[in-house]
């Protein structure tokens, strides 16, 4: 993060584990030897670290320590997602209760094979302070998974993420990634070795116009969905939005064939990437 300009558009980290369900699929490509229950004493380590720029932390409700984990969390600012895990309605709604108010990932994360009655998706579903964030790239949620989420959720509290990994941009193959075999095609990272997906590879505009076409929600919104939404999910209040006070960050595009066409990227003002 040399680039300064690069530097201004993140404004901080999701920890996506290791707090989270040691269990094989809903710990997804997660390394097992690296899952434990939360620590909060080794957390406030990492946010030294990371001179207090970790902004949101994924966890599993059901993993012992969790409930005063999420309260600490809230205490210092940082938002709590429920994400990788296998609990029940009474320790979702419990986390809630306790602070958290995102689902990381939405229907991704758990394991191939659940009960149809008792498993994660529902109570999340169901939980109207929880707001939740898909992956609409085509391959982690189906057209149909992405309609009833988004009838059961309403535009106000969808969020689209990219989930994209660092491979994302190269060419496909067969990679090492924690001394893993990771399959990387065109649209998607796969772990062969469990039967689960690895990461995604497109970018955010991709999932914009997947979303358009599966609910028919219309161009505003899908964006509102990718920016709007997720600033006022993290409480970013001086971006998402183009309104006076605001940070000047702008995306200018063109629809080509259906597909969005970057055409410039600004930061805080200053044109950083540009087409032509």
């Amino acid at each position: 993060l040399n680039d300064p300009d690069l530097r201004k558009s993140i404004l901080g980290f999701h920890l996506e584990g290791p707090y989270i369900s040691p269990k094989q699929g809903f710990r997804g490509a997660h390394l097992e030897k690296n899952i434990r229950n939360p620590d909060w004493a080794e957390f406030s380590n990492l946010q030294k670290a990371a001179q207090n720029g970790i902004k949101l932390i994924t966890l599993a409700p059901e993993s012992e320590g969790a409930l005063s984990f999420i309260e600490n969390s809230i205490k210092s600012g940082i938002k709590v997602s429920l994400g990788h895990h296998n609990g029940n309605t009474e320790q979702i709604n419990a986390a809630v209760n306790a602070g958290a108010s995102i689902s990381t990932h939405l229907g991704n994360g758990c394991a191939n094979l659940i009960d149809r009655h008792l498993n994660p998706l529902w109570p999340q579903l169901a939980n109207s302070k929880l707001t939740a964030t898909l992956i609409a790239d085509g391959f982690h949620l189906n057209t149909e998974e992405l309609q009833c989420f988004y009838k059961m959720k309403g535009q106000e509290n969808t969020v689209l993420v990219s989930d994209a990994l660092d491979l994302a941009g190269m060419p496909p193959g067969e990679y090492i990634r924690d001394g893993r075999k990771i399959l990387l095609t065109k649209n998607v990272a796969k772990y062969p070795a469990e039967n689960v997906l690895a990461g995604a590879a497109s970018p955010i505009d991709l999932c914009v116009t997947n979303m358009m076409k599966a609910t028919n929600c219309g161009l505003k919104n899908a964006i509102n969905m990718a920016t709007k939404n997720p600033a006022k999910a993290m409480g970013f209040g001086n971006i998402g939005e183009i309104k006076i006070g605001n940070l000047a960050n702008l995306i200018l595009f063109s629809i080509e064939n259906e597909k969005i066409v970057i055409e410039k990227t600004i930061i805080e003002g200053k044109v950083v990437y540009s087409k032509n």
